[in-house]
């Protein structure tokens, strides 16, 4: 038929996909479209780079069946195109999942979002994810996997995080190889409190950029990271601005900015990038409000402040997920159009959260979602979520926190570079909070104790936040408040509890949620680091507690111990709302307590033991804590009636406290 290579028939054209260790032959129509053609490309197996002396600025041979190179658009020749047109676009920011599970569900969810049309996607880089691996949840095979089998110009971000100059060579050199033809150049931010210089790495944005430009010329093409409000480690915002014209003039083509939540607030940078001889196309990151908590994360993490407007309309309505949803989607379609209104704005950059129902309404309504048929066949015949998950079925994930881990947005927010990862208060104030000497574990127990009471430390400082919890407690953690003191003056020491709950109303002041007329559901639940010792008696006590009491411990080697035996979700939070179906927004995921597991852990020795000086007493009873105590979760299924995980863990005690049995005589 018309548009076939020689006339007609079809050839096997063997893929290797995303994943490397599976092959899938398929017969498909090669196509030629506007002078393109596939070509035939190798590799060597293991995607290394310069394995045989290859100068990285020669010829890529890629693993994957890509288009000819020469006779594509580079994607700073499409934006210049379609700002010379008038030709408005968007494009789609997406992080790595955490698990096989969810990056299955990713793609396919490029495949659908891909089909509005986005200029470009673009993946962020993740440092404690193992980044640039062959793995299918890193960013360099999920940005692969969206370019050569998805059809989607992909960007992938690379920072200089913990890496040194020869690791960043070589991730370029295999992003070149796997037809990557992005790159995002960016510092990232610290895995700890502060930065800390890589000996032999990159301290700043500008010099990555200036690496990529010497060591891969003009393959690439570069993006930057701009700050409307400035960086917060800026001296100023003048200073800020000159740093972006440094890693432009380095040699990076196009910017996407932070957040923001005025139009006005972009205007203005836009305005002074171009008074300060930045002339190239800057985009404005765009963040569609989508829930209470996620905002309120988002505040945390970026140090950015939410105007009062905002936070006007929000507060009274927190409890509503689709009503903030809504105003999400109106706000971001408000100010879009203001934006696109200037003249001054050709494109939009969103912030997706791997989510796809408040983006793609809000391009609805500004008229630039275009639904069309995709047009390359071989995609279409490589791409259904059907084909990519029978593919995935031989990849097993063991042993989640509070999230389904199949699920593409599981982590959110944590995993997104330009959110700034410091703790809301200085080094001098957590000191004051979690103690300028620990004298021994006891001390650590006392820190968790005065955080659940809300009492004075003994330097008569309040703890207003630990390691795991930014933020201050839930109302509903009143209710637990006199058993929760008790265990932690003990070692148990508690990051995560709910009560049980029975089908109160949706509007209960204390545990209500979502739409008025609903009723609400909880099992109690409870989440902890203790001890080993504390652990082998407390699995001795649940013995008798099985199968009302599902538990999970794994300490930071990976012993794990879980009776969860087939890793299924375990719904804990769910609501009955008047013509809805049952919402189950909170489950305990073994899988994703896996991957949580590695954070929650990290947290003691980045958080708090690097507050102390290497080898002070105080930071190694931090890292003894780290080293040698298991992270706990408890579920009572039973939610109808009391609670008895406090039981549970009065028991454990119990044992503990025993005195050991008389030898008998035998045994002497």
């Amino acid at each position: 038929g018309p548009g076939q290579v020689g006339g007609g028939g079809l050839e096997t054209v063997r893929l290797i996909l995303l994943f490397p260790s599976v092959e899938l032959d398929i017969m498909v129509n090669q196509v030629q479209r506007g002078g393109g053609s596939w070509q035939s490309c190798k590799s060597d197996s293991s995607g290394a780079s310069n394995s045989g002396g290859e100068s990285s600025k020669e010829s890529s041979r890629c693993s994957t069946p890509v288009l000819d190179a020469d006779r594509l658009d580079r994607l700073r020749d499409k934006m210049r195109r379609r700002m010379e047109s008038g030709d408005r676009w968007f494009s789609l920011e997406f992080f790595p999942p955490r698990t096989a599970g969810g990056a299955v569900n990713l793609i396919s969810r490029f495949d659908r979002m891909g089909a509005g049309g986005p200029l470009f996607i673009d993946v962020t880089w993740h440092p404690a994810g193992d980044p640039g691996s062959d793995k299918e949840t890193s960013s360099m095979m999920i940005a692969s996997t969206a370019v050569n089998y998805c059809g989607l110009e992909s960007i992938l971000h690379l920072t200089c995080c913990n890496q040194t100059k020869e690791k960043i060579s070589g991730h370029l050199a295999k992003a070149k190889h796997l037809g990557l033809k992005n790159i995002m150049a960016l510092r990232g931010d610290p895995i700890g409190s502060d930065w800390e210089e890589e000996e032999g790495g990159f301290n700043y944005a500008v010099d990555l950029v200036k690496h990529i430009r010497s060591e891969f010329d003009d393959y690439f093409d570069i993006c930057v990271a701009g700050y409307p409000t400035g960086h917060p480690e800026a001296q100023s915002y003048d200073e800020d601005l000159q740093h972006l014209k440094e890693k432009v003039d380095a040699g990076a083509d196009f910017v996407i900015t932070q957040l923001f939540f005025r139009a006005d607030t972009f205007l203005k940078f836009l305005d002074d990038c171009r008074a300060n001889g930045i002339t190239c196309p800057i985009l404005p990151g765009i963040f569609p409000i989508q829930g209470y908590q996620s905002l309120r994360q988002l505040v945390k993490l970026s140090k950015l402040e939410v105007p009062e407007e905002i936070t006007k309309v929000i507060e009274p309505i927190k409890d509503n997920d689709a009503a903030i949803r809504n105003y999400g989607i109106h706000q971001a379609v408000e100010m879009c159009r203001v934006l696109l209104d200037s003249g001054r704005v050709p494109g939009l950059h969103f912030y997706t959260l791997n989510r796809e129902v408040a983006t793609m309404e809000v391009l609805r309504q500004l008229g630039l979602w275009i639904e069309d048929p995709r047009s390359d066949i071989v995609y279409h015949l490589l791409h259904t979520e059907a084909k990519v998950r029978k593919m995935t079925e031989q990849f097993v994930v063991t042993g989640a926190f509070r999230g389904n881990s199949s699920s593409p947005a599981f982590g959110e927010l944590n995993d997104y570079y330009l959110f700034y990862l410091k703790s809301k208060s200085s080094k001098d104030a957590l000191l004051q909070m979690w103690g300028e000497e620990l004298m021994n574990e006891e001390s650590v127990y006392e820190v968790f104790t005065c955080y659940i009471t809300g009492q004075p430390n003994r330097s008569g400082h309040k703890v207003m936040c630990l390691p795991w919890n930014d933020e201050p407690l839930a109302p509903e953690t009143n209710l637990l408040n006199d058993e929760l003191e008790k265990v932690n003056r003990r070692g148990v020491l508690t990051i995560n509890s709910q009560p049980n709950i029975n089908g109160k109303p949706s509007t209960d002041p204390v545990v209500g949620w979502g739409p008025a007329g609903g009723y609400v559901f909880q099992k109690a639940y409870l989440e902890f680091f203790t001890s080993s010792e504390n652990v082998d008696a407390l699995l001795q006590v649940l013995k008798k507690y099985e199968p009302r009491v599902n538990y999970h411990m794994v300490n930071v080697h990976g012993r794990n111990m879980t009776n969860a035996t087939d890793l299924q979700p375990n719904a804990v939070t769910w609501g009955i709302f008047p013509g809805r179906e049952i919402l189950q927004p909170t489950v305990v995921d073994p899988v994703s307590f896996m991957y949580w597991k590695d954070e929650a852990f990290a947290l003691w020795i980045e958080q708090w033991a690097k507050l102390y000086e290497d080898e002070s007493p105080s930071r190694m009873i931090i890292k003894y804590i780290h080293d040698n105590y298991f992270l706990v979760n408890l579920v009572d299924n039973d939610f109808p009636l009391e609670s008895c995980l406090w039981q549970v863990i009065s028991d454990m005690f119990e044992l503990l406290d025993a005195p050991p049995e008389p030898l008998t005589d035998r045994a002497v």
